[in-house]
């Protein structure tokens, strides 16, 4: 029967080179020796095949080299998107991200992140679904959270990347104003279970300060349940089917995620209405699919590249115990006007 192959052990390259194997550790981690040593090791190193024990290595620094990253809800195409740049940057320090979806729910939120802590996770950067929940000041305080999109108001965390959500809402709904609605749908991925969601709480003061009567909805963010309440809210019906004599579509419809967009669209080719013209949607993070729709989508940019970066510099800042200057970061929003939206024709624009 064959022997497994032996791991090759930091003493034996300790033998090899004729140091000790606190110096070959140094070498390999390139501290405390010199250039010529450190070269000399990782040579030796290579020809014995030697690899450092993960397990080992965490032990001694007390470290595992993982960052949890915990995304409110990966049917959000743009999360997606901003959980693979998050592991690009944390990759580029030789750190390694794993990845976990809440789904969207509240309490799966909560048990995930006590499931990263307990497995040593040397950080936890999390875009939570409910930022108010008790929960999170136990996790902070046995594990370094950063907290993007919004802020965790009830734990002390080590950073936050925050959207400004107010300065984005104002934009969208000054937008819409200015093209002359005054009747928007908003459809928004917070379930009842989270309410008071910062988002939904300033759409809400917005709308009453500019004139708009606003109706808030909560709409999952696959495309095929986007695609199904929006469908209801383009019928005014609740089964979807447009029936004679019913009221008119609403004019204008925001949406608090592009994907959540995209269902839109789908519903309105369904109904035989065309966006930008019939009807006006706008997105809320601008996802690289919503510049190839037809018409593309008009949607807020928050600089994705940026916040990946920003939360990742925290969080290791935070495992490595050096202070920064922010720990605050906070996002400004820039609005990507493209051909989603136009003034309201009379009939969509009769009052509901």
């Amino acid at each position: 029967m064959a022997r497994p192959n032996k791991r090759t052990t930091l003493r034996e390259v300790a033998e090899a080179t004729g140091l000790s194997t606190a110096a070959v550790s140094y070498a390999l981690r390139g501290k405390h020796v010199s250039k010529e040593t450190e070269e000399r090791v990782r040579k030796a190193a290579a020809e014995l095949g030697y690899e450092a024990d993960p397990i080992a290595r965490a032990l001694a620094s007390g470290r595992t080299s993982t960052v949890g990253v915990l995304a409110g809800d990966l049917q959000d195409l743009w999360q997606q998107q901003l959980m693979a740049a998050i592991g690009r940057e944390l990759l580029a320090g030789d750190r390694y991200a794993l990845i976990l979806d809440a789904g969207g729910d509240p309490e799966r939120e909560l048990v995930l992140a006590k499931q990263l802590r307990d497995q040593r996770v040397d950080g936890l950067l999390v875009s939570p679904v409910d930022p108010s929940a008790e929960g999170w000041a136990a996790i902070a305080e046995g594990v370094p959270v950063v907290s993007i999109g919004d802020a965790l108001s009830r734990a002390r965390t080590a950073g936050e990347v925050l959207f400004d959500n107010r300065a984005g809402i104002d934009a969208v709904l000054d937008y819409l104003r200015g093209l002359g609605h005054r009747q928007v749908t908003v459809l928004t991925p917070t379930g009842p279970s989270t309410p008071d969601r910062p988002a939904d709480v300033y759409v809400r003061e917005a709308a009453d300060r500019l004139g708009i009567d606003a109706q808030v909805l909560p709409c999952p963010q696959e495309l095929g349940e986007a695609t199904a309440v929006a469908r209801r809210v383009l019928t005014n019906t609740p089964d979807g089917r447009r029936a004679t004599g019913a009221l008119p579509p609403p004019a204008a419809v925001f949406c608090f995620s592009d994907s959540i967009a995209y269902g839109v669209y789908a519903a309105a080719a369904e109904a035989g209405l065309t966006v930008g013209r019939d009807l006006s949607v706008v997105g809320f993070d601008d996802h690289p699919v919503s510049r190839v729709l037809t018409p593309p989508l008009t949607t807020v940019d928050w600089g994705l590249g940026d916040i990946a970066k920003e939360a990742a510099r925290l969080a290791v800042a935070a495992i490595e115990g050096r202070r920064v200057r922010r720990k605050r970061i906070l996002c400004a929003p820039r609005l990507a006007e493209r051909g989603s939206a136009a003034p309201p024709t009379y009939s969509s624009a009769a009052p509901r």
